[in-house]
């Protein structure tokens, strides 16, 4: 059976996204209200009983608004490292310790089907994640907030067939906009949030044939339009000679709404 990504709702008024083969199926993260997630899935004819877990990436708002009531409403539960795990029970003392389950970093654990491996991307939080799924031959990575492409994620996002990656910030929308210095600091930071240019750049120096999707996330609102994060990243493959030619997919992930099914 085909396996399928679905992002619910990608930036940072709310994050969750949905991968499965309609049997058994995770989300990950869950940003937004529970009656959010469920509609959501309603209309991509995603059954609540096939969620197996949540897995979630850092304990930012717009990343577990969700949690408490949509895992204990629907008993479904949630996995976070150790420390992603330590600092969401301190920031939301409504949720259960019981509903959140410890997972490894950087060591493959199962769930729904799938052979998952979390590791660590900079940003601003007590830990923050990235995942990367393996679903018999087709690998899966996802790094939706991070201030740079380190060392140590850089090897699983060149592994991904799809990718989820950040390309949060317009750096010229950035400077000249509203938001105070220290913001636009903290953004820019090694452990803010992905800009194009350095989303593109490293995309086109890394794309390979085994990449059959990209998937823009987590674009700002006021920072960045779906038009400048895809012409960054036309033209840095441009540059380098490579004619896209649709392959890999590239997508921009919406804010508010489901976007559409990729079938793996």
């Amino acid at each position: 059976m085909d396996l399928i990504f679905c992002s619910l709702s990608s930036g940072s008024s709310g994050n969750c996204y949905y991968l499965g083969n309609r049997g058994h199926g995770i989300l990950i993260d869950a940003g937004i209200s529970a009656t959010s997630i469920r509609n959501y899935l309603r209309t991509i004819n995603v059954s609540m009983r096939s969620i197996d877990g949540v897995v979630v990436t850092h304990n930012h708002s717009d990343h577990i608004r969700g949690l408490e009531v949509f895992t204990r409403k629907n008993s479904i539960p949630a996995y976070a490292t150790m420390k992603v795990r330590e600092s969401i029970l301190a920031a939301e003392k409504k949720i259960s310790p019981g509903y959140i389950k410890e997972i490894p970093m950087r060591q493959a654990f199962s769930l729904a089907g799938f052979e998952i491996e979390v590791f660590p991307v900079c940003h601003d939080a007590p830990e923050t994640i990235g995942l990367h799924i393996s679903a018999g031959t087709k690998k899966i990575t996802i790094a939706t907030d991070l201030g740079h492409i380190c060392q140590t994620s850089a090897p699983y996002i060149k592994a991904a067939n799809l990718l989820v990656i950040e390309s949060n910030y317009d750096e010229q929308m950035l400077l000249n906009g509203k938001y105070p210095q220290f913001l636009k600091a903290r953004i820019k930071s090694d452990h803010g949030h992905l800009g194009n240019h350095q989303a593109a750049s490293f995309l086109a120096e890394m794309a390979g044939d085994n990449l059959e999707n990209i998937c823009l996330a987590h674009l700002s609102l006021n920072n960045n339009t779906p038009e400048l994060a895809l012409n960054t990243l036309y033209k840095a493959f441009s540059e380098r000679g490579i004619d896209l030619n649709g392959h890999p997919r590239i997508l921009v992930l919406e804010r508010n709404r489901p976007s559409e099914m990729i079938k793996l």
